[in-house]
């Protein structure tokens, strides 16, 4: 939920105004004379939203969805049975030697 607020309303209740962004996961924008100046948001949505904005970030998220298009993946499931097999196999030789 977006709520706007004025700097010095923000001011006198910042505690409140950051446990409701923390816990809530509520924005809010605070004015100053009615001009929108600065957000306030989740610390974790902010970073997805920084590193989202990443180019090299970026570029993996695009050639991930082209291998998605192009039919280059494969379940989680299969990669992580192909991973334990793999463990276990290790293990086996490891228990020979």
């Amino acid at each position: 939920m977006l709520h706007r607020l004025p700097i010095t309303e923000a001011r006198i209740n910042l505690g409140q105004v950051v446990k409701r962004v923390h816990l809530n996961k509520e924005y809010f924008i605070l004015e100053k004379d009615g001009i929108p100046i600065a957000g306030i948001m989740n610390a974790d949505e902010l970073e997805d939203y920084l590193e989202a904005r990443d180019p090299a970030i970026r570029a993996q998220i695009e050639k991930s969805n082209a291998d998605i298009a192009a039919g280059r993946t494969r379940p989680a499931g299969d990669l992580l049975a192909e991973l334990r097999a793999t463990r276990a196999a290790k293990a086996k030789r490891s228990a020979k030697r």
